[in-house]
């Protein structure tokens, strides 16, 4: 259930806690094949099943940029900010890739609010630690620091 925010004071006053976690999300190989066309990243570790059986992993791995990319699926599940004339994605910071995607597996993202800088106009730019858990494992998929620009109506 996504965490709803309405103003700037809400947003400040949940550094540091939780947003709580997503629902599961099954990474498939056609998601993957479909991210490698779009991006013209065919490389043998994602899109050969019969090769990647035999290679490090086992099986096929989604690229680390779909994994990152899933943020943006998560995000809008752990938290909604209403009231606004404009919200934009200002960028990332401290991406990590701890462990690899393997095809079949469910990956979730839970999220902390980490900061919150008060900008010109009443707009504030608030950092969300989005963490993407991958099911029985004990490293992550993925950890980024997701940076977005709010300016309240």
């Amino acid at each position: 259930m996504s965490t709803v925010f309405s103003n700037a004071a809400s947003l400040e006053a949940a550094v540091g806690h939780s947003l709580g976690v997503t629902d599961w999300l099954l990474i498939e190989q056609d998601r993957i094949d479909q991210f490698a066309d779009a991006t013209g990243d065919h490389q043998w570790i994602h899109v050969d099943p019969v090769r990647a059986k035999e290679g490090p992993f086992g099986a096929t791995v989604a690229h680390g940029y779909l994994t990152l990319s899933l943020v943006n699926y998560f995000l809008p599940q752990l938290m909604t900010v209403e009231n606004l004339a404009m919200g934009v994605n200002y960028g990332c910071d401290r991406i990590r890739f701890p462990a690899p995607v393997v095809v079949g597996s469910r990956i979730r993202g839970s999220g902390e609010v980490t900061g919150v800088e008060s900008l010109a106009n009443g707009a504030v730019q608030v950092v969300v630690r989005v963490t993407i858990e991958i099911e029985g494992s004990d490293r992550p998929a993925c950890v980024v620091d997701t940076i977005s620009r709010y300016t309240f109506a």
